[in-house]
């Protein structure tokens, strides 16, 4: 699997977040991490929130509710 704050720097670098660092990024929050990687984990958060990471995800869904 990786860490947290790899797929974190990754999304910052690329300003992108895929489905599937997503999904990597659920799992390795289900087990135990450092208060490092917590706070790798906020750091997507608040750029995700900003504008400067976009989700993949988020993207899809709104892709779905668009009228054809």
């Amino acid at each position: 699997m990786g860490r947290i704050s790899d797929l974190v720097d990754q999304a910052l670098k690329t300003g992108y977040l895929s489905l599937a660092a997503e999904d990597q990024l659920r799992s390795l929050l289900q087990v135990k991490n450092t208060p490092e990687e917590l706070t790798a984990f906020l750091q997507l958060q608040r750029a995700a929130m900003e504008g400067l990471v976009k989700q993949e995800s988020r993207e899809l869904a709104y892709l779905q509710k668009l009228p054809l």
